[in-house]
């Protein structure tokens, strides 16, 4: 029997992804009807104390590769639509290629729901041998069933990942996504404003990512700048560096700032974070207005920004909100 208090009416949300695709002339592509093999699976084991489950495809079904924010509205709304309808957890099937940066999106899409949600997936179709589709949609189920925490979460292979801080680091396998280990200084949260919390009418913002290497130019921020980003997200070296002895550069981040538009900085390394008054070649990214993430990653700041400056808020208070701790996401 589900005990008192766990998700006892759930949604399924199918957005596509391999677990429900179907081979084509050109490969494997999505496909509706994926409810009818789910609930074939499910009865095969009619004693699986599992609650009221519905489902639902979120229109278009796609291969994750071709996420895009604008579907994540959607796809939130979705959410809040099943949670205002009485059901107490969420499921959302998604393609592995990109759901680190649903799940991420989702944690700020719907900060203030108070129910759980559930991203899985599988990293091949459903039906096909040695396939993980059913083992992850199982136990993404029976998680739920059994009492998931509030908020969004990654579900893989019996691992319960957090949905802010985790991403897709190998392309193979039965574990593809990892919690990474990042660091931050520890900080009281703060309560969240009424215009992040979920429901709320947002737009889609314009940002980018620029990863920095050796020989990067004043010419690639400005070509970025140029294209009209609201948002970009700098990964640093280390814990936030970068090329400190061209002027060039620093000044086109500088000008970029002037702008209004909002500089991120996260890492390039798989652990740790940002502190740019570390070292000098930080501290004069921070003079040039660039805002240091923490210990979030680039799905995480892609995610937020997209939140932040969707909500309508101006740069400096999306500066402010960045270096605040919403749902887990600076790290450890």
């Amino acid at each position: 029997m589900i005990q008192t208090g766990h998700s006892q009416r759930l949604m399924v949300l199918y957005t596509g992804g391999t677990i429900g695709m179907q081979a084509t002339e050109n490969g494997l592509a999505p496909a509706s009807g994926f409810e009818a093999h789910m609930r074939a699976f499910l009865a095969q084991a009619p004693e699986r104390a599992l609650p009221e489950w519905q489902f639902r495809e979120v229109l278009p079904l796609m291969d994750s590769a071709n996420m895009t924010p604008t579907y994540w509205l959607t796809l939130s709304a979705a959410i809040v639509e099943a949670a205002e309808q009485g059901y107490t957890g969420v499921l959302v099937l998604h393609g592995t290629d990109t759901l680190a940066y649903t799940a991420a999106a989702m944690s700020f899409h719907l900060l203030g729901l108070d129910i759980p949600v559930v991203l899985t997936g599988s990293m091949l179709p459903a039906g096909v041998p040695d396939s993980d589709a059913w083992e992850n949609l199982d136990g993404a189920l029976q998680t739920l069933a059994g009492g998931a925490p509030e908020g969004v979460h990654v579900y893989f292979h019996g691992e319960l990942l957090h949905a802010a801080r985790c991403s897709k680091i190998r392309s193979f396998g039965r574990h593809p996504f990892k919690t990474l280990a990042r660091q931050r200084l520890a900080q009281p949260r703060q309560a969240v404003p009424a215009e992040l919390k979920a429901g709320q009418a947002r737009q889609v913002a314009q940002v980018a990512v620029l990863p920095l290497f050796p020989g990067i130019s004043a010419q690639h921020v400005s070509a970025l700048v140029g294209t009209g980003v609201q948002g970009l997200v700098l990964e640093c070296y280390g814990s936030g560096t970068g090329p400190s002895d061209n002027n060039a550069f620093l000044t086109s981040l500088s000008e970029a700032s002037a702008k209004g538009v909002v500089l991120l900085a996260v890492t390039q390394c798989h652990e740790g974070g940002v502190e740019l008054d570390v070292y000098e070649a930080g501290s004069r990214l921070h003079a040039c207005g660039v805002v240091s993430g923490g210990g979030m990653t680039r799905e995480a700041a892609v995610a937020k920004l997209q939140v932040l400056i969707g909500s309508g808020l101006a740069p400096e208070q999306v500066n402010h909100w960045l270096q605040q701790d919403l749902c887990g996401e600076l790290g450890e």
